[in-house]
């Protein structure tokens, strides 16, 4: 009897424990609005993946504890289409259940829902995934924006095609304020280093799939590289058609389109030599790239990508600027303690930030990787933030990722 009363004692115990730890815990609501049908629901898909994983290994360890309480992620999801209106109703659904963040993975939206996340009684936190620099120009005090300006690229591409000796370059980008901001941003870099833009002639990426007309126009200038991208497809029937008429020089790409889903789209890199482009994190030789390399590719059955590494980032941050702040509910407070939650490393994620700057720009590396020879280089990375060496020196001393971290003078 002793035995049975024992061994029932144990398993009341342990009940109670187990209902303790998942029932009477509290859950804190994370939103989600991006295009998850149409022509960019593939992007839109590997972002909300990215966040989802996140949470359920943080409910997996316990979730957060705050002040003796213990609390859950909960995420919702809805489908914006890429439409301002439907992101913004969106957003005002999500609030209604007591969400105290959104995440977001486009400008157009991003913009829209900044205009009242910060309306009296109704803050919350936007989780902005966008690498254009007018996001943090607009001063939104509740926003953190989970990755780098696409303005280090800018710089980073056009010295790296400096150094190959390009000196002529034509633009094929694609339409739209987005493509409009990087023809700018590298036109004016480049002038600056005293190269010559020989045509400019954008495409709508998301409509065209015949880009005979405006290649043709590019390549009776005779440059060097063209400076192309949008979405990756059709940035790789760019390329295709391309060589098809005849171009053997470089390539540079914009930080929307990737080499690596590039090379599986041509079905190898014979077509990409001297493509300039982010590098693969799936050639992260970390800890954190190869789990969640293989997480993802098990789970979801696809192929890691950036959006899936710096949205999963995002919402381990934001959980621990949570627990940093001690209030699961104060908006205001938790985005005062973002810098606590870092750094986050590449022993344990894919990608490393290192912290937050003033503007709330996470420090997350630039990466560059290049098609030579008809393999991917091994990809490099850059600290842009880090004002000066002694700066430099301690992040590269934290870096758990085992790729090349350089240093370069980010002119904002």
């Amino acid at each position: 009897m002793k035995y049975w009363r024992g061994l029932l004692c144990f398993l009341f115990t342990a009940l109670l424990v187990s209902w303790g730890v998942g029932s009477w815990a509290k859950d804190i609501v994370i939103g989600y609005t991006a295009p998850l049908s149409g022509p960019a629901a593939e992007y839109g898909l590997d972002c909300v993946n990215g966040v989802e994983i996140a949470i359920n290994e943080l409910n997996a360890a316990g979730g957060v504890v705050v002040k003796g309480e213990r609390y859950t992620f909960k995420l919702e999801r809805l489908d914006d289409r890429v439409d301002p209106t439907q992101a913004v109703n969106n957003a005002r659904r999500f609030v209604s259940n007591k969400a105290i963040a959104v995440f977001n993975p486009v400008f157009t939206t991003i913009s829209a829902i900044m205009k009242i996340n910060q309306e009296r009684g109704e803050e919350f936190l936007m989780m902005a995934y966008t690498s254009t620099p007018k996001a943090p120009q607009l001063g939104n005090k509740l926003t953190a924006v989970i990755t780098l300006p696409f303005t280090v690229y800018v710089q980073v591409f056009a010295d790296k095609a400096w150094k190959m000796g390009w000196r002529r370059l034509g633009m094929l980008v694609t339409l739209g304020a987005y493509g409009d901001e990087w023809r700018e941003a590298f036109k004016e870099t480049w002038q600056k280093k005293g190269g010559k833009i020989t045509a400019d002639k954008p495409a709508n990426y998301y409509r065209e799939t015949d880009y005979s007309a405006p290649l043709t126009a590019i390549l009776q200038t005779k440059p060097q590289a063209i400076l192309i991208g949008g979405p990756s497809p059709t940035t790789a029937l760019v390329i295709e058609q391309a060589r098809n008429l005849g171009f053997k020089g470089g390539f540079i790409i914009i930080d929307q389109a990737r080499p690596d889903t590039i090379a599986r789209i041509l079905r190898g890199t014979k077509k990409l030599e001297n493509v300039i482009g982010i590098g693969s994190i799936a050639d992260f030789p970390g800890a954190g790239a190869r789990r969640l390399v293989y997480k993802y590719k098990n789970t979801y059955k696809r192929h890691l990508t950036w959006e899936v590494a710096l949205n999963y980032n995002g919402m381990l941050a934001l959980a621990k600027a949570i627990a940093a702040a001690g209030t699961a509910t104060d908006v205001k407070a938790i985005m005062a303690a973002f810098p606590k939650a870092f750094p986050i490393l590449g022993n344990k994620s894919a990608a490393e930030v290192f912290g937050i700057n003033k503007a709330n720009v996470f420090e997350v590396p630039g990466a560059l990787q290049m098609v030579r020879r008809g393999k991917f280089t091994p990809p490099v990375t850059y600290d842009w933030w880090s004002k000066t060496a002694r700066d430099y020196y301690r992040v590269k001393r934290l870096a758990k990722v085992p790729v090349p971290l350089l240093w370069f003078r980010y002119e904002e």
